[in-house]
């Protein structure tokens, strides 16, 4: 076995394993093929609980890596698939502050295990400005499998809001992967808004509202690749389509409006394909939705979010205080998810009304009643979404959103947030509410600001995350529901040491294998 200490510099360590001999048989066919071994803990130095283990060897070989779990917990293990004789293997999911066991494990070219070592890693103590984790509920046989990745906001009481810092945290609650960018040439300063989101080539991506840039990076914390976004101000979020272009909610810096663009760019010459300019297609004067965050004459329509439709090459555009929008590639209205108030005329003087969406209810028959249009009251098959965010397309084409629910009925406060799911029939442009959770919750989760919510349709499970909950305390929560019991299966309360801006522990969770080829 050997121990490593690590610190907060990368350490190497070279071990040449030609002449080594081991009394465990194990130990001996494991180092009878290994000609160098190289490790390096915290390679970038950016993400403190990663390593790097880099071996020669002399026949074709594959590893798997498994970190010994703490107590009682499960171990982690995962398999790196490529066969040579060359090998760079990152290590992810060390506890931290915690003698780590890291078992090496040894395959030949038809998978027959060759033989075994282990590794000790003593790690050190989380950074003061993570968060604890409680963990109210965790069914973890009937979990969607991997750890939940957190898009943090909060951060060490008196401390600056940036850089902001990414982290994973198993089923137990343990963080098992972090960055730390404090000192960070470029991330220094780092303002991620929604967070980061997987690129199809397992790096993460994101984008910074400090610098007006896309970055990738890979899990060990190192800067891979940057698209500088020239004449746009980056906010909230960018997404990878499918083609690999980025499209992203954006402010042209020439103008004095903000959060009232999107921009697609091409991933590898990073020039502009297309831009939405929201004061054409939209009402820049609409006021019917007031804001307590901003200034509705420069921030209207604040974009938060996006989804990409590629059935008909469209956009859904989440704008915190107008509704919910969908766009053609031209930036031609299609349909609007919103209350009925206020709406008139476009910037271009079309008639926005014909694109309201008309609810239905339960047997889908029109809801007539003046006060559920309006948004002054609710059907009991219905109700409208509410400076909402993080609308995804559902294999079925529905439309799941997360309903913050702040001035809710246009009363000042929710008292509850949503998940809620949608049936949106484009060619007779009606709506109908299909599920929903959160109410039943009120307070407990209701954020006003920020969150997310995702279906993983194969696990038939919803995660509803809100991460600006302030109830005798100020807290973020993921729980994964049961989409048809509506059953916790797992729950977890997230509280900051301090909140950002005296609100906001996250903006953005994910559900992932912290290695990319695992999901």
């Amino acid at each position: 076995m050997r121990f490593i200490r690590l610190s907060s510099i990368g350490l190497i360590l070279v071990v040449i394993f030609a002449q080594c001999r081991s009394n465990n048989s194990n130990d001996s066919d494991f180092d009878n093929i290994v000609i160098s071994l190289e490790q390096q803990f915290n390679p970038s130095g950016y993400a403190p609980l990663t390593a790097s283990i880099h071996l020669e060897t002399n026949i074709p070989a594959s590893f798997s890596m498994t970190v010994k779990g703490r107590d009682s917990e499960d171990d982690f293990t995962h398999h790196f698939n490529s066969i040579s004789t060359s090998h760079e293997l990152p290590i992810l999911g060390l506890y931290s502050n915690y003698s780590n066991t890291v078992e090496l494990t040894a395959f030949d070219e038809n998978g027959n295990q060759i033989g075994s070592k282990d590794f000790r890693f003593e790690t050190f103590p989380l950074s003061l400005d993570l968060p604890r984790i409680d963990i109210e509920v965790a069914q973890r046989d009937q979990m969607v499998p991997g750890w939940t990745l957190v898009s943090y906001f909060g951060h060490r009481r008196g401390g600056n809001v940036t850089p902001q810092t990414a982290f994973i945290f198993d089923e137990y609650g343990n963080v098992r992967w972090y960055l730390d960018y404090s000192n960070h040439p470029v991330f220094s300063n780092l303002f991620y808004d929604n967070g980061m989101e997987r690129l199809q080539n397992g790096n993460f991506y994101f984008g910074s509202n400090s610098t007006s840039t896309i970055y990738e990076i890979d899990m060990l914390g190192n800067l891979i690749n940057s698209w500088q976004l020239d004449g746009y101000g980056f906010h909230h979020q960018v997404l990878e389509k499918p083609n690999g272009n980025f499209i992203f909610t954006a402010h042209n810096s020439s103008i004095n409006t903000i959060e009232d663009h999107i921009v697609e760019i091409d991933r590898i010459t990073g020039g502009v394909v297309s831009v939405w300019d929201l004061r054409e297609s939209l009402q820049y004067e609409r006021r019917s939705w007031p804001s307590a965050f901003a200034d509705l004459n420069v921030d209207w329509f604040h974009g938060n979010a996006i989804e990409y439709d590629p059935d008909d090459d469209a956009i859904i555009v989440s704008g915190r205080t107008q509704g919910t929008v969908k766009l053609t590639s031209n930036n031609e209205v299609i349909w609007i998810l919103s209350t009925h108030r206020g709406w008139s005329e476009n910037g271009r003087g079309e008639d926005l009304t014909q694109y309201l969406l008309q609810p239905v209810d339960a047997g889908n028959q029109p809801i007539q009643d003046f006060n559920v249009l309006d948004g002054t009251a609710n059907h009991p098959d219905f109700e409208w979404s509410w400076y909402q965010h993080a609308p995804q397309i559902l294999s079925n084409g529905n439309v799941m959103i997360f309903d913050n629910g702040d001035n809710r009925n246009y009363t000042d406060f929710g008292p509850y947030s949503r998940a809620v799911e949608y049936e949106i029939d484009e060619t007779n442009m009606t709506i109908k509410q299909i599920w929903q959770y959160g109410k039943e919750r009120q307070e407990d989760t209701f954020s006003r600001i920020v969150s997310d919510v995702d279906f993983f349709e194969n696990a038939n499970r919803v995660f509803f995350s809100p991460g600006a909950i302030n109830n005798s305390g100020l807290y973020g929560k993921v729980l994964e529901i049961d989409y048809s019991t509506k059953e916790v299966i797992f729950e977890a309360t997230i509280t900051p040491p301090e909140a950002a801006f005296g609100l906001i522990t996250f903006h953005r969770t994910e559900r992932l294998h912290i290695y990319p080829d695992q999901d």
